[in-house]
Parts: C-alpha cells; structure tokens; sequence
C-alpha cells in the first residue's frame, strides 16, 4: 500500500531512476519538480542551487514514498517543471 492508501499513479514503472539531492533524502520537503525534455527524467529537488556532487538517483517510488503529494503531478509533460513555497503549498506548474 502506498502513503495515504494512494496509488502509485506515475504511467513510468515504480523503479524507474529518478534524480533527487542529498538535501530532499536528508528530510528537507521536495519544493521543485522537473520531467525533463530531453529524456523524460524526474527530478525531485529541494529547490535551492545545487552542484552536481549533491545529486542522488532514486527510484521513483522512493520519492513518492518521501512525498505523495508528487503524484499530483504524474501527468506534468516532459519539459515542465512544478515549484511551491512550502510543503503546505499548492504546486505552480509551468515550463522548466
């Protein structure tokens, strides 16, 4: 069962490799998230700059266990990128 008795409701398997920064699986909430253009890679980060020695490949069900409300997005296009100001907060979707 996933959190909340939610499904998984991404259309990717739930193995499939995702980005994250070692800021997000430290605890800190998931503030931006991307589905890149080029190869349909979600990025779940923080939302502060990052260099490339902060970033981490996750399962992609291992950021929705981190945060469901991520599924909110599962059908964002790629190329489109999600931000909020809080964990609380609604996510603005726009392009990335």
């Amino acid at each position: 069962m996933w959190p909340f008795g939610r499904r998984f409701s991404f259309r990717e398997a739930p193995d499939t490799a995702a980005i994250t920064c070692c800021h997000v699986l430290a605890g800190a909430p998931i503030l931006r998230v991307t589905h890149d253009a080029e190869d349909g890679m979600w990025q779940f980060l923080c939302g502060g700059e990052h260099d490339a020695s902060e970033a981490r490949v996750i399962a992609l069900k291992e950021a929705y266990g981190l945060d469901a409300s991520i599924g909110q997005l599962a059908k964002m296009p790629c190329g489109c990128a999600a931000q909020r100001s809080s964990k609380m907060a609604g996510w603005q979707i726009g392009e990335s």
